[in-house]
């Protein structure tokens, strides 16, 4: 059973699932509704090619411990249901916890694409998330080998841990050539040649005013030197609208954009700015700068191997930042194993590991 329900999850189900399906493994697909408008959800399954979800159980937005209590709530019958041998959850959201601690109280396998990941930043929701959830698993499916140091320091036992690589760079590389032939359409219809992209939607960026008042400005100084695209996030366009703020027009909000789109615009962007972790990624594959405007990252491999920066969010540090970035460039690097096969090695472990109910549990040894 595989698990997804917000935007971030999209591109790491479709390979696994395609993996799963080609070595002809029966498989359910269970969409949680976490993220219900079009331009987060639909637009995603329609151009990756997902098949329709066998379940949407059509949750919905909310408080943390709300939404996550309804999501527990819909999702247990389910598995009472289908009993899966494996459920398979991705990433770090709400979706992913809650279904992971649902299935494994009812004896379920449970399969953690993206284990490992840590920012040790307890502020934030997704530390929790990831944390919890790798707990909860049997299969640690880790992207990158910072990932499986965190889980043998945590103290998770070897057959447990699985270098697998990053199945977002799967996602990435089979459509990037389809993305690529985006790019004109768009540069014609933003009136652009050279520009850079932003993104912003941690709620501790864009839910506190002051904080998204200050970034704002930084990315209008920047954009002084070269124009930005924001696509608005609809959290980020609530506090953008109650602040009221000039922008100036070098710095340009526009919609949210379907998977395609924003992978044509992140190949051709001079720079990259955001505070998000698998955009950090992305661009790191895709070789482009990538400033992350947050204190922390849990993808610190995208520093040391990749093309990110880790800038915070003081604005006179990100000002600064891109405009060295924008004059110096930097040295594109691309991690081992990110190389469009994370989501085969993924199948080959789980299919292999045996069936649920012969299986050893962390708290049965």
């Amino acid at each position: 059973m595989f698990v997804a329900g917000a935007r971030p999850n999209f591109p790491k189900l479709k390979p696994v699932l395609d993996a799963f399906e080609a070595r002809g493994c029966p498989t359910t697909f269970v969409h949680t509704g976490q993220h219900y408008d079009p331009a987060l959800s639909e637009v995603f399954l329609d151009e990756l090619g997902i098949r329709r979800p066998d379940r949407l159980l059509k949750v919905g937005s909310g408080k943390h411990g709300e939404q996550t209590a309804r999501l527990m709530a819909s999702f247990e019958p389910v598995v009472e249901e289908l009993r899966p041998d494996v459920i398979v959850v991705a990433g770090d959201v709400n979706s992913t916890v809650a279904c992971a601690l649902v299935g494994a109280k009812l004896g379920c396998l449970i399969a953690h694409v993206e284990a490992g990941l840590r920012s040790r930043d307890w502020a934030m929701p997704e530390e929790v998330n990831r944390v919890v959830t790798d707990r909860l698993s049997d299969y640690l499916l880790a992207p990158s080998p910072d990932a499986v140091t965190n889980l043998e320091a945590e103290g998770y036992r070897e057959d447990q841990i699985h270098l697998v690589g990053n199945v977002m760079i799967d996602t990435l590389k089979t459509n990037l050539d389809r993305a690529a032939t985006r790019l004109p359409g768009l540069l014609q219809q933003f009136d652009l040649d050279k520009y850079g992209l932003v993104t912003l939607h941690r709620p501790s960026n864009v839910d506190d005013r002051e904080r998204l008042a200050s970034l704002i400005d930084a990315l209008g100084t920047v954009s002084l030197n070269l124009p930005l695209l924001l696509p608005v996030h609809p959290r980020t366009k609530r506090t953008l609208a109650e602040l009221g703020a000039d922008l100036p027009p070098t710095l340009r909000l526009i919609e949210p954009q379907g998977y395609l789109d924003f992978i044509a615009l992140q190949s051709g962007a001079r720079l990259v700015m955001t505070d998000s972790g698998g955009i950090q990624e992305e661009t790191t594959a895709l070789g482009v700068p990538c400033l992350t405007l947050r204190e922390s990252t849990e993808r610190p491999i995208t520093i040391t191997e990749g093309t990110n920066e880790l800038v915070g969010v003081e604005p006179s540090r990100i000002i600064e930042s891109a405009l060295r970035v924008l004059r110096d460039g930097v040295e594109p690097q691309c991690p081992a194993l990110w190389d469009g096969k994370a989501s085969e090695r993924i199948a080959d472990v789980i299919i292999e590991g045996g069936p649920a109910r012969s299986r050893k549990r962390p708290t049965d040894l």
